[in-house]
């Protein structure tokens, strides 16, 4: 009787023993499957920019080692609204002193070095948005309400370029502190609500640096 009790406890044992090796090797790694989940949202993330985004609309400005992205078709699409206004006569009248130029050409800011254009693009939009959308005049609330939607596209991008002075990778030196007393100088020359006009109707040369920069 005791032999036999042996045996039943000797088996008793290799049962459990091989239970707890065949559930050990039947037990998933979980990391695989993790590592495999996080490639799948990389991937996906890469696709998403590279095709959806550009279809929305939504363009990545490479400022140094700042990256925005915004919805710059939005903001185009709205200037040549406020524009094809003073076309129509609907708007203030069309700025008529094109000898003094405010911000030049593109090709005047595209010199910029690429480690000052965040700096300088910073001078830019607090220019726009303290100097230029602020202090427009106008009795036409559709013009009112286009001039707002792109102070308020304008004040959005100034916020996000926030991230980058906070993480110190905004870097301001003399050649953007120059440019932009220089644009600041050509401004103050004129008089009132004809430098807010004039520096609204350049804002196309902005826009165009803005999608030229890579």
């Amino acid at each position: 009787m005791g032999a036999l009790t042996s045996v039943v406890t000797t088996l008793s044992k290799k049962q459990k023993s091989g239970l707890q090796n065949s559930s050990s090797k039947s037990m998933p790694d979980p990391c695989p499957k993790m590592k495999g989940c996080f490639f799948s949202l990389c991937l996906f993330s890469t696709v998403f920019l590279l095709f959806v985004l550009p279809s929305l609309g939504l363009k990545r400005l490479h400022l140094g080692s700042c990256v925005l992205s915004m919805n710059f078709q939005e903001i185009r699409n709205e200037f040549l609204e406020l524009k094809a206004m003073w076309y129509v006569g609907v708007c203030q009248a069309e700025d008529e002193n094109l000898d003094n130029r405010i911000l030049k050409n593109s090709e005047a800011l595209q010199d910029i070095k690429p480690t000052e254009r965040c700096c300088f693009f910073h001078h830019l939009l607090r220019f726009y948005l303290d100097r230029v959308f602020k202090n427009y005049q106008t009795s036409n609330h559709h013009i009112r309400r286009k001039v707002s939607s792109i102070a308020n596209s304008f004040l959005g991008i100034k916020k996000e370029l926030r991230l980058c002075h906070d993480h110190l990778i905004c870097h301001c030196g003399e050649e953007a502190k120059e440019k932009y007393a220089h644009i600041l100088s050509h401004f103050e020359k004129l008089d009132g609500q004809k430098a807010v006009v004039k520096a609204l109707g350049e804002l196309d040369i902005l826009l165009r640096w803005m999608e030229r920069t890579k």
